[in-house]
């Protein structure tokens, strides 16, 4: 069962795991860009975090059958299916599609963003803390 304080911290916590996944493909993507033939990838923010969230922000929708012709959707919505290529924004010789420029960008906002998250999960930690002793 859930407490309160886990009620509290459940979507920053998880949110703060996404972000250290997307930090961690950017730096992949900024490490191979003298590498042939690599793709850049990232991760879809909100598709990830509803895949560590177990699908508890809204969750996927259901999408209706109306003839028998249409294609079934699959998949989970977990971090794999999160995980995307990047669109090439300009043509390599060597096919590789990391622009330093959007990544650098993409890692300092990323950066950033995760940094505003602990700040934010330790305001609500200090918070329950001041709460707890009745300050």
């Amino acid at each position: 069962m859930p407490t309160p304080l886990d009620r509290l911290l459940d979507l920053p916590q998880a949110a703060l795991g996404v972000r250290a996944a997307r930090q961690q493909a950017l730096a992949s993507n900024i490490a191979n860009a003298d590498t042939p033939h690599f793709k850049a990838r990232d991760v879809d923010f909100r598709s990830a975090l509803e895949g560590a969230m177990g699908g508890r922000l809204g969750g996927p929708v259901e999408l209706a059958r109306t003839s028998g012709r249409h294609i079934e959707a699959k998949g989970d919505g977990g971090m794999d299916q999160s995980m995307k290529y990047r669109t090439e924004t300009q043509s390599s010789v060597d096919g590789n599609t990391v622009d330093m420029d959007v990544e650098r960008a993409a890692f300092a906002e990323n950066s950033v963003q995760y940094e505003a998250l602990l700040t934010f999960i330790s305001g609500r930690l200090r918070t329950m803390q001041n709460a707890i002793q009745g300050q």
